[in-house]
């Protein structure tokens, strides 16, 4: 009797074990539910290289969002991108986004660079001004062959 109870004893603290990491796991990797304290934002990128859904959004290194959609449009051959931006961060609609590299081993993120506009960018609007990534091989290519174009 005594061997039971340690056996339940046992699988229930590596049970408990295990649910604590499964939800410290989704906490830090955005995968817990979407909360309702965001609004939703478009772009469209000549090349969205490197970003995929869930690639963070972030404003002065700060994340702010999170990439929710990533589509190619048929008509302009551009990479569609949808977006959500904590509520309390109100974007001014004059306002640029790119794509950029923590560095060249590190990931890719999406960047919004503030405008000076007084005006804000409304829930489901769209930044116009895109810069899409940079392919670091085509660098590096352009670099060693002394190319200029």
């Amino acid at each position: 009797m005594a061997e039971n109870t340690t056996e339940i004893l046992v699988g229930t603290a590596v049970l408990g074990v295990a649910a604590a990491f499964v939800f410290y796991a989704a906490g830090q990797t955005g995968f817990a539910a979407q909360s309702t304290d965001s609004y939703a934002l478009s772009a469209s990128f000549r090349s969205a290289e490197g970003v995929s859904v869930g690639t963070d959004v972030r404003l002065a290194g700060v994340k702010v969002g999170t990439v929710t959609g990533l589509d190619l449009n048929a008509e302009t051959f551009r990479a569609d991108t949808s977006f959500t931006v904590r509520n309390d961060i109100e974007i001014p609609d004059d306002s640029a986004i790119s794509i950029s590299s923590e560095g060249l081993l590190g990931g890719s993120f999406v960047e919004i660079i503030p405008g000076g506009s007084p005006f804000n960018l409304d829930p489901g609007g769209e930044i116009e001004d895109t810069q899409s990534s940079v392919s670091l091989v085509s660098l590096l290519l352009k670099f060693v062959s002394g190319s200029d174009e």
